[in-house]
């Protein structure tokens, strides 16, 4: 998007320049000689003082600047044959701190520095409300992003907020019903699997068939830290010769309770942290 600045009834354009900020030396002109700004820039390139100041912007700022084509440029300047427009001294040298371009929106652009000192060989008064035209327009700017910010992280909270809700309806297990808790699984490890996962391993596979591994594979962090607890629960279980009956219900409760309580700790504080 183009963006202007009014600065002394002159309208001055801004671009972006690989994330750089640069304004347009065209504008600037105009206000030395509104019918041919090209020429006042051309007048400021011959200036030993401008290709000087030039050179060591390029050479603290450009690792491609071409420094040995840029010290003939320097022996030269400010001669009265010495001549030098914007394209022959990105041509010359690769300079990054000046670009030109042709159409509506074309002119010559410098970055904001180099635009500045520009401004100031205009005159030192222009350069001031420049300045000031720019901060206004940083401001603006940081207000649209922090309000820009705002509405993202509110609508962040709202995403975080639904999504800790679906994985929260998804994961933690459904009660086991009566009928349920009589099947007697092929082991111990199914009888684990349904109290968590609500389903077998084999029933999991029959609804996964081109899935590679098992449902325990697939389960969360969360699911395999309930699952470890379980296993241990499920160990004590056996030696105080609880029925399977009996264990499926308790370690479904269990899954149940403690699912709950870790998507308490790992999201819902999260969400109200945020």
């Amino acid at each position: 998007m183009k963006k202007e600045i009014g600065v002394n009834g002159l309208v001055i354009k801004l671009r972006k320049e690989k994330g750089e900020e640069f304004i347009s030396l065209t504008d600037i002109a105009r206000k030395k000689n509104p019918l041919e700004p090209k020429d006042v820039v051309k007048n400021w390139l011959r200036s030993k003082s401008t290709i000087e100041f030039l050179g060591l912007w390029e050479k603290i700022n450009n690792p491609e600047f071409k420094g040995v084509d840029f010290d003939p440029l320097l022996f030269q300047a400010g001669s009265n044959s010495f001549t030098l427009s914007p394209s022959k001294w990105v041509e010359s040298t690769n300079a990054i701190g000046i670009v030109t371009s042709t159409g509506k929106y074309g002119g010559t652009f410098a970055h904001t520095e180099i635009a500045l000192e520009f401004a100031s060989w205009i005159s030192p008064e222009f350069k001031l409300y420049l300045i000031t035209e720019i901060k206004r327009l940083k401001v603006i700017e940081s207000n649209q992003h922090s309000l820009s910010w705002s509405v993202q992280r509110t609508i962040s909270k709202i995403n975080y907020k639904i999504q800790t809700d679906s994985i929260r309806d998804n994961l933690i297990p459904k009660s086991l019903t009566k009928k349920e808790s009589t099947i007697i699984y092929a082991s111990e490890a199914d009888l684990l699997n349904v109290a968590l996962f609500g389903i077998t391993a084999q029933q999991w596979k029959n609804k996964n068939p081109k899935s590679e591994g098992n449902i325990r594979d697939f389960a969360t962090l969360e699911q395999l830290v309930v699952l470890s607890n379980m296993e241990s629960i499920n160990a004590l279980l056996i030696q105080q010769v609880v029925p399977s009956p009996e264990r499926i219900i308790q370690l479904n409760q269990v899954a149940i309770m403690q699912m709950k309580s870790i998507m308490s700790v790992n999201t819902l504080k999260k969400l109200n942290n945020l």
